[in-house]
């Protein structure tokens, strides 16, 4: 492609580590329909023959059924990149026609543009993917609507929470998701064809009917920018990397909720592993690889800004850096959350462990206080008080609520022969009726909300 400039050929070792076709290859689909629009653009600009199109448009065809039956074909190859593939392939099958192909147009705008159609591909495969893993969580709230667990903060126990609005947390950060992935499929919507090397076109091709062609929805508006810039693939990248890290955050409770010392769940034999040692063991390496892998995919991130952040303007041949990750941490997020949801509908939750620990008199710490509150007393007061309780239950080594009531009454005068019916774990839930809480009534209408926007993600 470049050989006229030079006397020598590269080094056998270095021709051999510049290659990208090796990886790029997985653009052959999007760079065989780019040459097709751009063979009839050039037909369009009076460069190519409506005979000369058709002929290369079936030689092109000719290439892409042969790639696909025809794997070993591509490992073959020596082509340095997709680009050079195509042509070479051409040339072999059209001879000089097959050259003209390349009139105009650069491969510094044909990898952006290809780049950019696998991101907005990807972008929605994630994003069906991730609906999928939402309709599991949701699927697994609707089965445990009444079904009542322990909520925690700083891994403590704090108060009584429905298991199903544990599950609908994770889902509305996942639904999240699907909107970010939008955004990076929209972010890759605009066509970079016919900003040549950097300086644009020189002949007069159709722009905007080659971005039609090829589903964009609009033309880039800088030639320069255009073939350098990588922000579609940024955000792509950064829309992966949240949703590696909610995995990642909910592989963590399933890890600790699988294990004795929690004890919340049953994990499936499916999605689980076992000991070469020990017989007894059923390991959570599902999720504990989910955890890990999301470390691989934030790398890719932080790898391309690294590329990205000291290039001066224009193509820089940096960019080959740029597909690598992001192709790797594609694959990635597209596994993980397809195992994740395997893994949820698994998920059995252990019923009688649960309503076990969500009897914690510890729990209802905060209840006490909003007890005290109804009756005039200002919540730090109220705060405080139960504070003194709780720490004087633990003096005496029993649960603050076996405290008897003339104990509490030293306290504050304002704990009466009600607190008792105040206190238990069914009257507590329900008070939390608010849009968002966890009452349950406030969590069914949660979940029917859920299912309509899921729907709309489907």
């Amino acid at each position: 492609m470049w050989a006229g400039r030079f006397e020598r050929a590269p080094e056998a070792s270095f021709d051999a580590w510049q290659r990208s076709f090796p990886f790029d290859r997985r653009l052959l689909p999007y760079e065989i329909a780019v040459d097709r629009a751009w063979a009839r653009a050039l037909e369009g600009a009076k460069i190519l023959t409506g005979e000369e199109v058709r002929k290369m448009v079936a030689a092109l065809d000719q290439i892409a059924s042969r790639a696909s039956a025809e794997p070993a074909w591509l490992d073959a190859s020596k082509a340095e990149d997709v680009h050079h593939f195509v042509e070479m392939e051409l040339i072999a099958l059209l001879g000089p026609l097959g050259a003209k192909l390349h009139t105009g147009r650069s491969r510094n705008e044909l990898i952006a543009t290809d780049f950019r159609m696998f991101v907005r591909d990807a972008a929605t495969a994630v994003r069906g993917s991730v609906t999928q893993l939402a309709g599991a969580l949701l699927a697994q709230a609707e089965s445990n609507l009444r079904l009542p667990m322990p909520g925690h903060t700083h891994l403590q126990r704090a108060q009584p929470l429905l298991v199903s609005h544990f599950l609908l947390a994770h889902t509305e950060a996942f639904l999240r998701d699907r909107e970010r992935l939008s955004a990076a499929a929209a972010a890759a919507a605009e066509c970079p064809m016919g900003s040549g090397a950097l300086a644009g076109c020189a002949f007069p091709v159709d722009r905007v009917a080659v971005a039609r062609e090829l589903g964009f929805t609009t033309i880039t508006s800088n030639s320069l920018d255009a073939v350098s810039h990588r922000d579609f693939a940024l955000e792509y990248l950064f829309a992966l990397c949240v949703v590696a890290v909610h995995l990642s955050r909910m592989a963590e409770d399933f890890v600790l909720f699988a294990s004795q010392e929690f004890g919340y769940v049953s994990l499936s034999d499916e999605y689980s592993t076992g000991s070469s040692l020990m017989p007894q063991k059923k390991n959570p390496d599902a999720w504990e690889l989910i955890r890990g892998k999301c470390g691989r995919v934030v790398g890719a991130l932080t790898g391309m800004l690294t590329t990205l952040k000291g290039l001066p303007s224009s193509y820089n041949r940096d960019l080959q850096e740029d597909k690598e990750p992001l192709f790797d941490a594609h694959d990635q997020v597209l596994r993980m959350t397809q195992v994740a949801a395997g893994a949820v509908a698994g998920l059995r939750f252990r019923e009688a462990r649960l309503r076990e620990a969500a009897a914690d008199p510890a729990l209802l710490a905060t209840e006490a206080a909003n007890y005290l509150v109804l009756r005039g007393v200002p919540f730090r007061q109220a705060h405080e008080v139960v504070g003194r309780v709780v720490a004087e239950a633990e003096r005496r080594g029993v649960q603050w609520t076996q405290l008897p009531l003339e104990t509490l009454r030293q306290f504050s005068e304002s704990f009466q022969e009600d607190l008792k019916g105040w206190l238990t774990l069914d009257a507590t839930l329900a008070r939390y009726r608010g849009p968002g809480g966890t009452a349950p009534e406030a969590v069914r209408t949660a979940v029917s909300a859920c299912r309509a926007r899921l729907g709309e993600a489907r």
